[in-house]
């Protein structure tokens, strides 16, 4: 993922014609959100891996960005994007646990008000911030840290996302949430079985949990 020449438009592999084609397969596998859709369907997914995999960004699938970690399938993006956004009031101010590519980010930045996301792997981090500021995404701020650790310097958050699957769900992501605010995380062990869950934070602190469908993330390392 280093820095290239920024063709936003795309051609051939990487037209609007071929991301068009990614977004009729995310409706028929069931993302209903047509705000999600059309963000996904701009948003240049092909520069955010490596000069290598362009050809194969807009395939509904996950591709390895070096470091262990991958860039996630853009049905999984949208769907818990989609989960996100539910409800009466949508978030404004949304945690990303899990920088990664900078994908998921990108996707959450037209749809909320600010976007605040870590990762702890610093070469990763350094180049997906320098994407990302080159892609002109101002309401994202990015920090260098341990996703279980949150960010507590802007909490409490409308919402949190973590893009990888803890065991257990780190009880600092839990305390971050304001009454009312989503924790949508994939949880469970690497190589068995994870499920998708949304931890809402009720109005007396307790916490309700709703799982989802069955997913594959890398595991979330301290």
């Amino acid at each position: 993922m280093l820095p290239r020449k920024l063709d936003v438009q795309g051609i051939g592999m990487t037209s609007q014609r071929t991301r068009n084609r990614l977004v009729e397969r995310l409706r028929e596998k069931g993302i209903r959100n047509e705000a999600v859709l059309q963000v996904i369907s701009k948003t240049p997914r092909h520069l955010l891996v490596d000069e290598a995999l362009a050809s194969r960004a807009y395939e509904d699938t996950a591709l390895p960005i070096g470091h262990g970690q991958t860039i996630s399938q853009p049905y999984i993006v949208a769907r818990m994007t989609e989960l996100l956004l539910a409800g009466e009031n949508p978030p404004r101010k949304v945690l990303e646990v899990g920088t990664g590519s900078g994908y998921q980010a990108a996707v959450l930045a037209p749809l909320v008000d600010k976007v605040f996301t870590v990762e702890r792997i610093e070469p990763l981090y350094r180049a997906t911030r320098e994407i990302l500021q080159a892609l002109d995404y101002r309401n994202i701020r990015t920090y260098l840290s341990d996703g279980s650790w949150g960010l507590a310097s802007e909490a409490p958050f409308d919402a949190i996302i973590a893009t990888a699957a803890p065991e257990e769900v780190p009880p600092a992501l839990l305390e971050q949430l304001a009454i009312g605010a989503k924790l949508i995380i994939p949880v469970g062990k690497q190589g068995g079985l994870q499920w998708l869950q949304v931890i809402t934070r009720m109005d007396d602190g307790t916490y309700t949990t709703v799982d989802h469908e069955a997913v594959q993330f890398v595991p979330m390392i301290k």
